[in-house]
């Protein structure tokens, strides 16, 4: 596998439809609550990334990362929040996926520190992220990148 230092990353366009498409089943194989849809998971995402690369509003972007090869190996996608408490406006990562190919080879760490230089490029003074709780690995990625936790969301369904 690549070394990061070998990884480039690039603004995704309409040509990385198929690609990103293909990487969002991975969005859900740590297994989300029970009672997600997952079906209505990738539904939404495949929605929200088809629209987002037909036409980038601005607060928004989606990169790819590849190898030396030009080889795909996963992308982040970007957008812009606001903070509930002091209606700051930050950056917030809504997708970042590797492929199976790219896990260990900081594709997630290029990926990330690329979605770090946009929100400063941005003028944003922070990054968040959401994550399922059940979804360890990421979770542990994300501390060793130096990211804390902040809200804890509780769902209770009522069905």
């Amino acid at each position: 596998m690549s070394t990061d230092s070998k990884i480039q990353t690039r603004p995704a366009s309409i040509g990385d439809k198929e690609f990103i498409i293909s990487l969002l089943p991975r969005l859900v194989e740590f297994g989300p609550p029970s009672w997600r849809d997952v079906a209505r998971m990738t539904v939404t995402d495949t929605q929200v990334l088809s629209d987002r690369l037909l036409d980038q509003p601005p607060g928004t972007a989606i990169f790819i990362a590849e190898d030396a090869n030009g080889v795909a190996l996963g992308f982040i996608h970007l957008q812009a929040g606001t903070d509930y408490y002091n209606c700051e406006e930050h950056g917030h990562i809504a997708d970042v996926i590797v492929t199976p190919e790219g896990e260990g080879g900081g594709i997630g760490r290029v990926l990330i520190a690329k979605g770090e230089e946009w929100a400063r490029s941005q003028g944003y003074r922070w990054l968040t992220l959401s994550v399922f709780a059940q979804n360890l690995r990421a979770r542990e990625v994300y501390k060793r990148l130096g990211y804390g936790e902040d809200i804890m969301k509780y769902v209770k369904e009522l069905v």
